[in-house]
């Protein structure tokens, strides 16, 4: 025989005495083999019979066995006394969760619908679950991710895969997320009913965000909507036991502030003060409207049991007119109709403009509810009975002529009467007056005569200004002209005085010179006076004379003889006398001076 005959001989003789051994073991020790991804369900073919209701022994009664076998070996489970059923052992895969449903227990309380949670080794421990009652059905406690060791005789486990053999969707047993920036509204569906009066069960502590529902019930807590609410993160969460609803948080935008208004919570213990007397304020956690308002941000408010009201704490501005503002606060508000004094019905648009300061905005809302019905409900019969009652003081033009006057009136007026309920007033503006078109005709007509005459006003004084614009021009034109005169006068008159000054000079040296020439003269007459009479004394008078007669002559070359002598006789002597004249000319034109020696007869 080969090597592989003997071989395979030995592995079918080892076979067979392995199966005779099982066999031996089994019928004549009780052997039971579990392995260990297994457990071993136990049934007692014969013993006590179970009490009324009970379907699992756990004082060796016939039937199935509240204990299990691990895996390993086990002996003394004879094939004629017990049955031994092998079951895969429970996984709950990771990012799941895994209901219970108890076949056996105390039976459940008619105010609940789940069976309480009880220490069992997370429903690993069936006869520690019966002991410590246990309640069949529905399970308030839950299988998280892991491998547990189940008696499937008391215990069916669903999980996502069997979900929908028992009536629900797969998503239903995932742990359950609340996505970021939003919070999950909880409605539980097991415990005592809410009080009467409440809309919500109290907050109640201790319960890990409903994730522990036998402490969530035993602290007190109520079936149906609860005022907690779920924040961000992953839950494991019993859809038997709570019914989650994800709304966005509550978000307080820049420039307002939320006043919580609080359908629940602990009774209502107003904190307003003796001085305000129009509304009541709580401390947060109460019912009412709270005195602390929420500031800008992100809140994980339940808008299922509390209300928030915005409130701007920017300037509002309000518009009684035909256009709205951003904020639609005054879309109802028009222009407002008011009768004059003299009787004529005209519009104004007029603009409001409040602020509500953050720690005025809950009194605000205590005493009003909203801004809208702060502008609704104050703010429109205040401004509007005002503009009425003022118009009727005034005429149409006294109104139109003192705007600014009456704009001022109507701020001080508002401003006080809005501050009672704790808004202020930053001011009142006056747009568009609308008055009457036929009073309007008239007065358009007096302004354009008007307009006309100070239009005719200007020009005339344009044609003046046009005039003195010329007269100036012309001036400045002969300007030149005109300095060149003033010099020149200023040079004459420079001049004369001059002429003046040197004629005096002039005349002082003439007669200092006359006062000279008489003093010589006088000198030289008293010596000629005295030389004369000396002379006469000497030579006589006659003697004297004849000297005085021939001196002269001699000095001042008197010809005694002509120069030319012409006879009488024919006329060759005149034309002898015209000769000599023209050459005694010709002698003197030459310079010599001599007088040529004339002949003739005589």
């Amino acid at each position: 025989m080969s090597t592989t005959g003997v071989i395979l001989l030995v592995a079918i003789v080892g076979v067979f005495a392995l199966a005779v051994f099982a066999l031996f073991a089994k019928s004549f020790l009780g052997l039971v083999v579990v392995n260990e991804r297994e457990v071993g369900v136990v049934i007692r073919k014969f013993g006590r019979a179970l009490p009324p209701g009970k379907l699992i022994a756990t004082n060796n009664e016939a039937g199935f066995q509240a204990d299990t076998l691990p895996p390993g070996w086990h002996f003394g489970y004879f094939p004629w006394k017990y049955a031994v059923r092998k079951a895969p052992m429970t996984i709950i895969p990771a990012g799941q969760i895994g209901l219970v449903l108890a076949a056996d227990g105390s039976p459940t309380p008619p105010e609940r619908i789940l069976g309480r949670a009880v220490d069992c080794d997370n429903f690993q421990d069936a006869r520690k679950f019966l002991k410590n009652r246990g309640e069949k059905g529905r399970q308030l406690g839950i299988l998280t991710g892991g491998t547990y060791r189940i008696n499937p005789a008391i215990f069916t486990v669903i999980t996502a895969a069997n979900a929908t053999e028992h009536g629900l969707l797969p998503e239903a047993l995932q742990v359950y997320s609340v996505q970021p920036d939003r919070v999950g509204i909880v409605t539980t569906l097991d415990g005592a009913s809410i009080d009467e009066g409440e809309i919500a069960g109290a907050i109640i502590h201790e319960h890990d965000n409903f994730q522990n529902a036998q402490v969530f019930l035993d602290s007190g807590g109520r079936r149906g909507l609860q005022e907690q609410v779920l924040l961000s993160g992953s839950w494991n969460l019993n859809p038997w036991f709570v019914k989650v609803e994800q709304v966005p948080m509550t978000e307080i935008p820049i420039g307002h502030v939320g006043i919580v208004i609080a359908y629940v919570g602990k009774e209502h213990q107003d904190v307003s003060g003796a001085s305000f007397k129009h509304g009541n304020l709580v401390d947060p956690g109460h019912k009412g409207v709270w005195v602390t308002p929420l500031y800008p941000g992100k809140h994980p408010i339940n808008p299922r049991v509390m209300k928030i009201e915005l409130v701007p704490t920017t300037n509002i501005v309000l518009n009684w007119a035909s256009r709205t503002e951003a904020h639609k606060y005054d879309a109802y508000l028009s222009p407002i109709t008011v009768r004059s004094k003299d009787g004529f019905a005209f519009n104004l648009d007029v603009a409001q403009i409040i602020h509500i300061g953050a720690p005025e905005a809950p009194k605000v809302i205590s005493r009003v509810g909203s801004v809208q019905n702060l502008v609704d409900h104050v703010l429109q019969p205040i401004v509007g009975n005002y503009f009425r009652n003022s118009a009727q003081e005034y005429t149409v033009l006294d109104f139109l002529s003192a705007r600014s006057q009456r704009q001022v009136e109507a701020a001080a007026h508002i401003q006080k009467a809005i501050s009672l309920y704790d808004v202020q007033a930053i001011d009142t503006l006056i747009g568009d007056i609308t008055p009457p078109g036929e009073l309007m005709l008239t007065q358009t007509d007096r302004k354009i005569a008007e307009e006309q005459r100070k239009t005719y006003e200007v020009q005339r004084e344009a044609q003046s200004q046009r005039q003195l614009l010329v007269r100036e021009t012309a001036m400045a034109d002969i300007q030149q002209d005109m300095v060149t005169a003033e010099q020149g006068v200023a040079i004459a008159d420079l001049q004369g005085q001059a002429s003046i000054k040197q004629a005096r000079g002039e005349a002082e040296a003439t007669r200092l010179r006359a006062l000279g020439e008489a003093e010589a003269i006088r000198t030289t007459g008293s010596a000629r006076a005295e030389a004369y009479q000396a002379g006469v004394q000497a030579l006589g008078t006659q003697g004297y004379t004849a000297l005085q007669l021939m001196q002269i002559v001699g000095e001042r070359n008197v010809r005694i003889v002509s120069d030319v002598a012409v006879n009488g006789a024919g006329s060759g002597g005149l034309v002898d006398g015209l000769l000599g004249m023209v050459m005694h000319s010709q002698v003197q034109a030459n310079g010599h001076g001599l007088t040529p020696a004339g002949s003739g007869e005589g």
